[in-house]
């Protein structure tokens, strides 16, 4: 069987090279997300684990989207599709599903093989 490889190395940003993996699980998962959606989970992965309603504020004061209540809108359907996950009662915390195994520190190294196979 022939395979065609494409092999690409690429020095990124860290802040990219979050979204890029944010971006690559959504795709994979089929999930739509704005880019809006993206630099709020990026700014979450950052974050680790964050009081709701400051991350809100925060995001929305950094303009991802206009208010809190668009970003906690947001939140809800990232936490809906197993992205994000909710601790606590009354003041909740909230942070990136470990599951998604999203790297946010460090030197990071991602290592993705796709492959595609035509009968």
């Amino acid at each position: 069987m022939i395979v065609n490889q494409v092999s690409k190395k690429v020095k990124m940003e860290r802040q990219d090279i979050v979204k890029y993996q944010l971006l690559t699980h959504c795709y994979l998962e089929k999930i739509n997300v704005s880019n809006a959606d993206l630099d709020c989970l990026t700014m979450l992965a950052f974050n680790e684990e964050v009081e709701l309603t400051e991350f809100c504020n925060n995001a929305s004061d950094e303009g991802i989207f206009k208010t809190p209540q668009s970003v906690r809108n947001a939140v809800i359907k990232f936490e809906r599709k197993g992205m994000i996950e909710k601790n606590g009662k009354g003041r909740k915390m909230i942070k990136l599903a470990s599951t998604l195994n999203v790297q946010a520190k460090g030197n990071v190294f991602l290592d993705y093989k796709f492959v595609s196979i035509e009968s």
